[in-house]
């Protein structure tokens, strides 16, 4: 599209990356198209998919397709056995991660792991430190934002705050596999669906493939929670860690801070606004059909797709959980942890200004790589990080970039 060959037509991509491709201008507005189907039945999209996957400034132009966040995945069976409770918090995550870390989980006679995260540089670990960095980070809702100070665009990540996240990461390694830092998505599901780990942070797509018979010996055996939060939370003014309360966290649950963490987005759909009409046309029509309910609704229940629940009937009828090999409490269990995520009013959303691959996968990815590789100290990882977002804004504009995170946020000025 930037040189002008146009070889694509249409694209499915992370909607975190709608702010490149906007501006300049690239993908079709699609709000008169979506507002004239009804087969697509737009309502059915649950509002933060609608509002953040698919829009962009009032504008719609993407169909969602799937819908992602974060959650962490446990073995029933196991905390049952123990007594323990999901994890609240990241300190509980931890302390359930050693309970199990070196026994044997699934009755092959090899110890096990208590935790599995895919930590391998280029593949998830950019989305998995912030899925613990953001309950530290956002505290006052979606609009606050969880990567830069709104005022100043300047970087949340060299302060109190996110020093306790980076210990908090680098202790999960001690209770995941030797190669832990070099696996990707797929291993750790692995891991998770062959029984050997009790804990994971993944997409919605473990609940899935847990109760595909070919592959998993934990089906009956998983369990679904909000992204574990924290008891103290960051102060901007400060750089400092505070205790949570009604001032410093509104959207507390029982003294704990959630913030359910968009990672990625959601595959959505675009069309090439420079193709010709016919050729929109028939994008458009696939695009729809994909989106549509009577093949939407099968799709997110088949583990093999990638896609998870994003549509309100998705999560309403259990009935489509149940036919595709869910026990009623095992539906119940996983939606509620994906709808407690998406209704919470603490959303996290992910970086969507321009260039924010730079950012996530070059900058951030490469310094918690090097830090858990031993390379960088916990004080040396800050900085490197901070100081290179801070080139990045410089050499964009900090205030073309400042009006982008406002508006990916939905901030009204």
């Amino acid at each position: 599209m930037a040189t002008g060959t146009n070889s694509y037509d249409a694209f499915v991509f992370a909607p975190q990356w709608m702010g490149d491709y906007i501006v300049p201008g690239y993908l079709e507005d699609l709000t008169d198209r979506v507002a004239a189907d009804e087969a697509l039945e737009w309502a059915d999209i649950a509002p933060f998919f609608r509002d953040f996957s698919a829009t962009y400034q009032g504008r719609i132009y993407t169909i969602p397709l799937d819908g992602d966040f974060q959650m962490v995945y446990y073995r029933t069976d196991l905390l049952e056995q123990e007594g323990l409770n999901p994890p609240k918090t990241w300190d509980d995550y931890l302390s359930i991660a050693k309970t199990f870390h070196g026994k044997d989980l699934n009755d092959d006679g090899e110890p096990d792991y208590g935790s599995a995260i895919s930590k391998k540089r280029g593949a998830q670990a950019y989305w998995a430190i912030w899925s613990v960095a953001a309950a530290f980070l956002q505290s006052q809702g979606t609009a606050q934002g969880s990567f830069f100070d709104t005022e100043t665009l300047e970087p949340l990540v060299n302060n109190e705050a996110f020093a306790a996240v980076l210990e908090i990461y680098k202790e999960t390694t001690k209770y995941g596999p030797p190669d832990e830092l070099v696996l990707d998505v797929g291993d750790t599901r692995g891991l998770f669906v062959s029984g050997r780990t009790a804990l994971s942070i993944d997409w919605g797509d473990i609940g899935t493939l847990a109760i595909d018979p070919e592959i998993s010996v934990v089906e009956g055996k998983v369990g679904a929670v909000i992204l574990p939060g924290t008891t103290r939370v960051l102060d901007r003014a400060t750089g400092k860690l505070v205790d949570v309360d009604e001032t410093t966290a509104p959207y507390a649950v029982d003294g704990v801070n959630h913030a359910p963490f968009a990672a990625f987005g959601g595959w959505s759909g675009a069309i090439n606004a420079a193709v010709d009409p016919k050729v929109k046309d028939a994008a458009y029509a696939f695009l729809s059909y994909m989106s549509q309910p009577a093949q939407a609704n099968i799709d997110v229940t088949i583990g093999i797709t990638g896609y998870n629940p994003y549509r309100i009937s998705q999560f309403e009828n259990i009935d489509l959980w149940v036919e595709a090999g869910m026990s009623t409490e095992a539906a119940r269990d996983y939606l509620g942890a994906i709808e407690a995520s998406l209704k919470s009013p603490n959303m996290v959303l992910d970086l969507r200004v321009p260039q924010n691959a730079r950012y996530q996968q070059v900058v951030l990815d490469t310094a918690i790589s090097q830090f858990l590789a031993g390379e960088l100290t916990r004080e040396q990882t800050m900085k490197q990080i901070y100081d290179g977002w801070e080139e990045i804004t410089e050499e964009l504009g900090r205030e073309a970039q400042r009006e982008a995170y406002l508006n990916s946020l939905g901030v009204e000025r």
